[in-house]
C-alpha cells in the first residue's frame, strides 16, 4: 500500500521502528536508483581496478568480475528473500543458525566489515574531493562526512532523491569517460594483444567481485511483517 504524502516534511519522523502500512510508499525503481548510486562510487571503482593492479589483464579481469557478480548476487539474493518471509533483519534471523549468544560473532564481524568499508570510502572520497577542490585530503574527508551526516539526518526521502541524482550523474560521468577512452585508443586490438589468462589473477578478480556483493548480505533482508497465513479448521 502506498500513501500520498503531499506536503510531507523533509525530515523523517520515523527511524528503525515499524512503518505503518498507510505511510509506506515508493516503487521498485526507487530501489534501483538507490542501489545504483551506492555502487557507482569511487570505492567500487578502486575495488574493480585491483583485479588489474594485482596482475590480471583487462579482458580476463572483466570476465572474472562479471562471474563474481553473478555468484555473489546469487548469495545476496537468498538473504534478501528471507526478509519478506521471516519478517526479520538478517542479523536477527541468523540466530536460528548460531543461537542467541552465538549470533554475536557474525554481528561483530559485520560491524568490523562496515567500519572498514566506511573508512575506505571516507579516505578515497576525501582524496578525490581534495584534488577537485584543491584542498587537503583531511578537509575533503571532513566535507564528505558532513554531506553524509546531512543526508542521514534528513532521512528516507532525501536519501532517495540523492540516489536518483547520483545515479544520473554517475551514468553521465561513466559515459563521458568511456567516450574519452574510445577517442584516445583503439580498444579492440589493444585488448586482444594483451589478453592472457592467469588462473591466480582470474580467481582474484572473481573473489573481489563476489565479496563486494556478499558484503551487502547482512542488511539486504528487509524488516517487514510476514504475510498472514490462512488457518485451516477441520470440520
Amino acid at each position: 500500500m502506498r500513501s500520498q504524502l503531499s506536503g510531507a516534511p523533509l525530515v523523517e519522523r520515523r527511524s528503525i521502528d515499524f512503518i505503518p502500512e498507510n505511510e509506506r510508499h515508493g516503487r521498485v525503481f526507487s530501489q534501483f536508483t538507490l542501489w545504483l548510486a551506492a555502487n557507482l562510487q569511487i570505492t567500487a571503482v578502486v575495488t574493480g581496478a585491483l583485479a588489474v593492479a594485482l596482475g590480471g589483464d583487462v579482458v580476463w579481469s572483466i570476465a572474472g568480475l562479471l562471474l563474481g557478480q553473478v555468484v555473489g548476487c546469487a548469495a545476496m539474493a537468498l538473504h534478501g528473500a528471507q526478509g519478506p518471509r521471516l519478517g526479520l533483519p538478517q542479523m536477527l534471523a541468523c540466530r536460528a543458525q548460531f543461537g542467541v549468544k552465538g549470533a554475536v560473532l557474525p554481528l561483530a564481524l559485520a560491524c568490523v566489515m562496515y567500519l572498514g568499508f566506511n573508512a575506505t570510502g571516507m579516505v578515497l572520497s576525501g582524496q578525490a574531493l581534495g584534488q577537485l577542490l584543491q584542498v587537503s585530503a583531511g578537509v575533503g574527508s571532513l566535507l564528505f562526512a558532513l554531506a553524509v551526516l546531512l543526508a542521514a539526518s534528513l532521512g528516507y526521502r532525501a536519501i532517495h532523491r540523492l540516489g536518483r541524482a547520483a545515479s544520473l550523474l554517475g551514468l553521465l560521468a561513466f559515459c563521458y569517460l568511456f567516450m574519452r577512452l574510445l577517442g584516445r585508443a583503439d580498444l579492440l586490438p589493444l585488448l586482444a594483444a594483451n589478453a592472457r589468462f592467469e588462473p591466480a589473477a582470474f580467481v582474484t578478480a572473481v573473489s573481489l567481485s563476489a565479496s563486494w556483493q556478499i558484503a551487502f548480505a547482512p542488511y539486504v533482508s528487509t524488516c517487514r511483517r510476514p504475510p498472514r497465513r490462512r488457518r485451516w479448521r477441520w470440520r
